[in-house]
């Protein structure tokens, strides 16, 4: 059973791995978006009020990164080693190099959330080691994730983004817990061509399935449906955002934001566009992960989770 980092017991003197994710947009030396970073100080600064020895660990990419412009944000006497990812032991998940990560600590906390979907050396081989504990922030993901499996009704799930064959187990999924699935952005017309409007659950936009961004007649669509619900889950843009097409994403941001539903929300340009518009604070909760929130919403659990035993 997974550990709480508050099951930890005395942890005085104890010297403490963390695992975080501060692989952040870095541009002449600074730090252009500290979202995740901020997200995971509660537990340094836990562990550092508790006493204990705190020794950061990250990836960075690209690998050839250093860690030089994320010292800033590292408490005082806890130390920041160097990008996992120079060690190809890192990503093969080498037993080895998770040991000698595991020897530099008496225990080891998770508060990689967004990268626990992944077989890292220091997500997964660390724990074998030495005794594991989730972050403070970890344990939130998981609890407001989790909301999603017995939620307030009704329930709608809007799904943006692309790569709808990775996002077919979620659709799958949810088809017996949500009232209703709709399903956008550069994801709607492939479902639509995978027979998936035979579902009376599932919504298409109106209109052209392949337009680069969601028109006035979709966001009209949604405040409807997002009017009648009363909690929501949306992942994922309505256009193709990386060409620039963000109007219907931020118009989608800003109705959820003053709906007072409840509301959660995850993925890397939705979490953008929520950033941008200055909106975190609007939200029930906001997912610092893109690909581990929709592992753990489909799966229950991820790679990083059970490591923990």
């Amino acid at each position: 059973m997974m550990r709480s980092l508050k099951e930890a017991g005395d942890l005085n003197g104890k010297r403490v791995l963390v695992r975080v994710d501060w692989n952040v947009p870095i541009v002449d030396g600074e730090v252009r978006d500290d979202f995740r970073i901020r997200k995971s100080l509660p537990t340094l600064e836990f562990l550092k009020s508790a006493g204990a020895k705190v020794i950061i660990c990250t990836h960075l990419e690209p690998e050839d990164l250093t860690v030089e412009a994320l010292k800033k944000y590292v408490p005082g006497g806890a130390e920041l080693l160097e990008n996992l990812r120079k060690n190809p032991g890192e990503k093969s998940n080498s037993l080895d190099f998770a040991k000698e990560l595991a020897s530099l600590a008496d225990i080891f906390v998770n508060e990689a959330f967004s990268e626990s979907h992944r077989k890292y050396a220091s997500i997964v081989g660390v724990p074998k080691f030495i005794p594991s504990f989730l972050g403070l922030g970890f344990e939130k993901e998981i609890q407001n994730l989790s909301k999603a499996f017995n939620p307030s009704h009704p329930f709608l799930f809007i799904l943006g983004g692309a790569k709808f064959e990775t996002k077919l187990p979620l659709v799958e999924k949810f088809l017996s817990i949500a009232d209703e699935i709709f399903i956008a952005g550069a994801n709607a017309k492939p479902a639509f061509d995978a027979g998936f409007s035979k579902y009376p659950k599932i919504s298409f936009p109106n209109g052209d399935m392949v337009a680069p961004d969601a028109d006035e007649n979709v966001i009209s669509q949604l405040s409807e449906k997002i009017e009648k619900s009363s909690f929501i889950l949306w992942n994922g843009p309505l256009g193709v955002y990386e060409q620039g097409y963000k109007e219907g994403t931020i118009k989608l941001a800003q109705i959820l934001a003053q709906s007072g539903k409840e509301v959660i929300v995850g993925g890397g340009d939705t979490l953008t566009t929520i950033k941008e518009q200055d909106l975190l604070s609007k939200f029930t909760f906001v997912s610092s992960g893109g690909g581990a929130m929709l592992d753990f919403l489909a799966n229950g659990t991820l790679p990083g989770i059970e490591a923990l035993g």
